[in-house]
């Protein structure tokens, strides 16, 4: 058994591991983009084409569709692979969504490229539900092919188990066994965890066992506020940005992100009396993407936690309430920015990227970022690299960020409210392993900046003392 890492390891994007039962089989665990300066820092073969062997993968295994997850997918289905694409039920639902939009973002208009290969993903991918099961056809070495006293793994399965990240999010385990039933190997790949106490989805619980495990570390060296300080800043911040009548910007991930936002904000109308600001503020959904997202969401409302489904108990709807409106077409999205421009009353516009690398929100910070009266509030972590990062970190300054080859001077308010994550946090990180009754022997810190990955390994080096811990690099 042996695990190869082609992503995510030197940072937070390009997530794409592939684990090798023996010398005939692998499995391969997510197969993402690069992105920000992780991007810039792979030439385009590494960044885009697939330079492993697919011949001896026998399934793809999808913990969630972030791009950052998934958006190597096409360029694996390019390079010939041909086999099993296992999500949970919710993450196959919105897998075609998410690959469509980047094949058209980053890769071509044409219609008929785009459906050839959505009809490719569509054959391949099989819809698994949380908790069960699922066993991967291998090929069966002969026993005359196998070492005497080598452990040679025949036969494997995995099972999808809730992380609380996004909607259809997990983690998964995997076993491996020889054809003697004592011999058995689980290792756990964690996927993306969610921050604990986040509305609509459950904190991940963590498994019984894990002889290996694989997790990430994105804020492995950061603690994220409490749920209910990082709402009263939000809207705090939010009160005070449109107080003048100026338009707030929060850049979000379509998939998450919005959905917890527009949760978040509906509490505040619901809560505010009558003549408040909250009654006449109009919430702007700026993204097709997010919109179908959203809808997958109240699809998917067995998922939700207890405390958003007593919400629907009681007539109200989270996600879709009187104040809110969703832009669908590229014009009436230029017509929004440049309505909201000349008029002098408060609009909240939630908007993809979340890095601000992309997608229709860089229309709205080109046009407002040179404003004082307008506030942008970034509640996502921001990679090296990107325009996002640029405007936290020079905006407070006074400083300029460019976009779309412009150099914009950024007088706007810019706010960071790091709770609203939807990953982790290092406590989040540590109660995880530590709930895990049987203990790993060896743990792989990836997805995360290396001060991050060295936090998390030394909390859990007195963690789990006689784990072997390793910080795996490409």
């Amino acid at each position: 058994m042996r695990i190869l890492h082609h992503g995510a390891v030197n940072g937070v994007t390009g997530s794409c591991h592939q684990l090798y039962m023996n010398d005939y089989n692998s499995v391969l665990i997510d197969c993402g983009l690069f992105q920000g300066s992780e991007a810039a820092g792979n030439s385009n073969t590494n960044q885009l084409s697939i330079d492993f062997n697919v011949r001896t993968i026998k399934a793809l295994i999808i913990t969630h569709c972030h791009i950052d997850h998934v958006g190597r997918i096409p360029y694996l289905l390019a390079a010939g692979y041909t086999g099993p694409i296992y999500a949970t039920q919710a993450t196959a639902a919105l897998l075609p969504l998410v690959i469509e939009d980047a094949l058209k973002v980053g890769v071509t208009r044409d219609k008929k490229l785009i459906q050839a290969c959505l009809s490719l993903l569509q054959n391949q991918l099989i819809p698994v539900p949380y908790q069960k099961w699922q066993t991967i056809e291998v090929l069966k070495i002969p026993k005359e092919d196998i070492k005497p006293n080598e452990v040679c793994y025949q036969r494997q399965k995995i099972r999808f188990c809730p992380a609380g990240h996004i909607l259809g999010s997990a983690y998964v385990e995997i076993e491996l066994a020889t054809d003697k039933p004592i011999c058995r190997h689980r290792l756990v790949f964690s996927g993306d965890l969610g921050a604990s106490y986040s509305p609509l989805l459950s904190s991940p619980r963590a498994p019984y066992r894990a002889d290996t495990l694989i997790i990430e570390s994105t804020y492995g060296d950061k603690r994220h506020e409490h749920r209910n300080l990082r709402s009263q800043k939000l809207q705090a911040v939010i009160e005070h940005a449109v107080s003048d009548n100026g338009v707030v910007l929060i850049p979000a991930f379509s998939i998450g992100r919005t959905q917890e936002l527009l949760y978040e904000i509906e509490q505040f109308i619901y809560a505010a009396p009558k003549n408040s600001l909250w009654k006449n503020i109009e919430i702007i959904v700026d993204s097709p993407m997010a919109a179908n997202f959203t809808d997958k969401y109240r699809d998917f409302k067995g998922l939700w936690d207890k405390e958003a489904l007593g919400k629907l108990k009681q007539g109200r709807h989270p996600l879709d309430f009187e104040q809110l409106y969703t832009i669908d077409n590229h014009q009436d999205h230029l017509s929004v920015v440049q309505y909201l421009s000349k008029r002098n009353k408060p609009a909240i516009v939630i908007a993809a990227s979340g890095m601000c690398s992309g997608g229709r929100i860089v229309n709205y910070l080109t046009q407002f970022l040179p404003d004082a009266k307008a506030d942008v509030i970034f509640v996502g972590y921001q990679a090296q690299g990107t325009p996002g990062r640029d405007i936290q970190r020079y905006g407070p300054k006074g400083g300029y960020v460019d976009l779309n080859g412009k150099r914009i001077t950024i007088k706007a308010g810019i706010h960071t409210i790091s709770g609203y994550s939807a990953h982790a946090d290092q406590l989040d990180l540590i109660n995880f392993v530590k709930h895990i009754k049987h203990k790993p022997r060896e743990i792989r810190i990836v997805h995360g900046d290396e001060a991050a990955k060295q936090a998390l390994a030394e909390k859990l080096g007195l963690l789990v003392p006689d784990a072997r811990i390793l910080r795996p690099s490409n």
